[in-house]
């Protein structure tokens, strides 16, 4: 009996050590996402893309770690997209949304960034074709997460802007938004605002 105690015991402190030195090396395998994490947080975007991007090249180099721990994947696939739209990046954050996991919302960053490019556009017909993705790219984000209200509003801002803009396309690109805004009609008395 006292052989059973001694190899039980054996076999829970070899239990132990390996979970201790999975613990070290998952912290030490994260520690890219954490730093870009600490990154963000301190508004260093562009340094926290390349630890992100690290981050990034570690799963594909052990692709199985993508479905063994989807949430930090899925993490850092969410962070780079944000953060290559707040840099202004649209044309990298569209390549990288198509690797990008549905739970990291790629096809509302991806619309985010069709309708940006949209905007920006001078020729009146690549700006439709331009909003008329970043439509069907945000209708695939509500209907992926229908309680997202940040892609329903940006949904029917884009829906709304491209049926405006098929009935004024020569609108120039820095006028856009006023689109949607009501336009009185000719003759009538400005509504007075109270408050």
């Amino acid at each position: 009996m006292h052989a059973f105690f001694r190899s039980a015991g054996a076999v829970v402190m070899i239990l132990v050590l390996l979970g201790g030195v999975s613990a070290l090396g998952y912290d030490r395998w994260t520690s890219p996402i954490s730093e870009g994490d600490r990154l963000v947080a301190e508004g260093r975007h562009e340094e926290a893309l390349a630890s992100y991007a690290e981050a990034e090249a570690r799963f594909d180099k052990f692709p199985a770690l993508k479905q063994f721990v989807p949430s930090e994947y899925s993490h850092v696939m969410a962070n780079e997209l944000w953060i290559l739209y707040r840099l202004g990046k649209y044309d990298e954050l569209i390549d990288r949304a198509a690797r990008a996991p549905e739970t990291a919302m790629p096809h509302f960053w991806v619309g985010c960034a069709f309708f940006e490019k949209g905007k920006a556009e001078q020729k009146p017909e690549a700006r439709t074709g331009w909003l008329s993705r970043s439509e069907e790219e945000l209708r695939r984000a509500v209907e992926g997460e229908p309680e997202d209200w940040d892609a329903k509003f940006d949904f029917e801002l884009v829906t709304r802007l491209s049926a405006e803009l098929k009935k004024q396309p020569k609108t120039p690109p820095q006028q856009l938004m006023q689109l949607l805004r009501p336009q009185p009609k000719p003759g009538a008395k400005p509504v007075k605002r109270v408050g």
